[in-house]
């Protein structure tokens, strides 16, 4: 594709000799320049894509790495679940089962049904808050996070994601403040066995 400025310079050039070596020279400089400058663009689209924020979407192994891992770890003391229907299970197996094979729309919509039978599940309201996150819905999983600690235990590994989920969202909604403090809380909810037992 010729550039419009080579297109001008070639209408304007007289057809005299001096002239044609004059529009040659011109037309391999502006060759050599159009090279060199899509050359430019291209490194600077490949380093603008290497140089974006830290704080883009979340992914599902995130959401392992700093939610689910970490609670688990520490998981060793009290652990308290709530008890759930036998359709709330199958519903939770089968979005555990979509969210494996990267169909969160289709884990969000089992785990939506179990808490149409379930609303007041910490569980679920805490699985549904990690999917949000891994949709970048921060808000929602700040949400989903907090309504499954307000109805949750206090102690274990829920109340630990609960407070690491509140902290990735706090995070991503620019409240570093907020999300240093639920991680500190994060730790308040591992309690260990006592020793000798």
């Amino acid at each position: 594709m010729i550039s419009p400025d080579i297109s001008a310079r070639v209408a304007q050039a007289s057809l005299s000799t001096g002239s044609r070596s004059h529009l040659l020279r011109s037309l391999r400089c502006s060759w050599r320049n159009t090279r060199v400058g899509a050359v430019g663009l291209l490194i600077v689209v490949l380093l603008a894509g290497c140089s974006g924020s830290t704080r883009g979407p979340i992914e599902s192994q995130e959401v392992t790495t700093r939610v689910r891992a970490p609670a688990s770890q520490d998981s060793a003391g009290v652990q308290v679940y709530s008890l759930q229907n036998p359709a709330v299970k199958q519903l939770t197996a089968q979005a555990e089962g979509a969210e494996r094979t990267g169909d969160i729309d289709k884990a969000t919509g089992y785990l939506e049904r179990a808490l149409r039978i379930q609303p007041q599940d910490p569980q679920l309201l805490q699985h549904m808050a990690e999917l949000k996150l891994q949709k970048s819905d921060y808000q929602q999983a700040l949400n989903f996070a907090v309504r499954s600690y307000d109805t949750g235990p206090r102690v274990g590994e829920i109340c630990s994601r609960n407070w690491r989920t509140i902290s990735v969202a706090r995070e991503h909604l620019r409240d570093t403040r907020g999300a240093d403090e639920a991680e500190a809380r994060a730790k308040q909810c591992m309690n260990t066995r006592p020793k000798g037992f």
